[in-house]
């Protein structure tokens, strides 16, 4: 028996019975809910919800699942997907120069607990071509400088479409990518800040911060969009620190803190856990 795992995302104008609508509709199908969680933003007057159900053998085809939810969905005007869980989501990783971020997400990857296919690496350097091509994984070498970087782009966004990507990760990629490239890789695209934003933005932020004395150190990450590090933002996470810190100290913490919150970030993105709320993200975590 051959049991299927889908989940729905969806987000509309909050009203009545949107829940309602939705278990109704599949529990009328015979389709088993496993989790479903919902959120109605007071701010926004916005509602965003996501469920998994199974679908077996006895059921329909999920095309025949959709169009029978399309009547529902275009009365409560909702944007609104179903994914199939099965299909592991193809992701393309660009790095530079440190490897910390790049070297958890390979990990990850490696021993399943990232359930991902990487097709390629994109760097702007040579020097992790060695660590990646060991994981079987093809490593391109793609410099950039002023003068090439609309060329270096056309060709990272070609790649792209060959290997049919759904998600660009910026590994601590340290290059400003072009409005043209944020806008095609809108709502697919995340990126480490390691700075916990807004604050600290540019270079040595770790340096910043500790002239600055702060007493907690973090890293963010969001989608990328055409404002330099101001986009949607999916995960965040901060340690301590006091006086006693060196900006060293911060530099080794930050590293730690950076692998972990850029993971959960791709975790929750390929798991449909973020949903967009404006400028703004609703991630419906564990």
């Amino acid at each position: 028996m051959t049991t299927r795992t889908y989940v729905l995302t969806l987000s509309c104008a909050d009203t009545t019975g949107l829940v309602a609508a939705t278990a109704g509709y599949l529990a009328g199908r015979g389709i088993f809910i496993t989790e479903s969680a919902h959120f109605g933003d007071p701010e926004t007057g916005r509602f965003f919800e996501r469920t998994v159900f199974r679908a077996g053998p006895e059921q329909p085809p999920i095309a025949d699942i959709e169009a029978g939810f399309r009547p529902i969905a275009e009365k409560f005007g909702m944007a609104w997907k179903f994914h199939d869980t099965a299909i592991k989501p193809r992701v393309l990783v660009m790095v530079s120069k440190f490897d910390h971020c790049l070297n958890d997400l390979l990990y990850r990857y490696r021993t399943g607990s990232l359930p991902i296919d990487i097709p390629a690496v994109v760097s702007n350097h040579p020097d992790l071509a060695r660590v990646v091509e060991w994981h079987g994984i093809p490593y391109h070498y793609l410099p950039v400088t002023k003068e090439t970087k609309a060329a270096q782009e056309a060709a990272v966004l070609e790649l792209i479409g060959r290997l049919k990507i759904d998600l660009v990760v910026l590994a601590r990629y340290m290059q400003v990518l072009s409005p043209e490239m944020c806008q095609a890789l809108s709502w697919r695209c995340i990126n480490i800040h390691h700075s916990f934003l807004p604050s600290f933005k540019g270079a040595r932020p770790y340096h910043q911060a500790h002239a600055r004395g702060v007493k907690i150190i973090g890293a963010t990450a969001h989608y990328v969009t055409g404002d330099l590090d101001e986009g949607p933002i999916i995960e965040q996470g901060v340690e301590r620190i006091d006086h006693t810190f060196t900006p060293e100290d911060f530099v080794a913490i930050g590293r730690d803190i950076e692998s972990v919150v850029l993971a959960r970030a791709v975790q929750f993105h390929i798991e449909h856990r973020v949903v967009p709320n404006g400028h703004k993200t609703v991630v419906f975590r564990r």
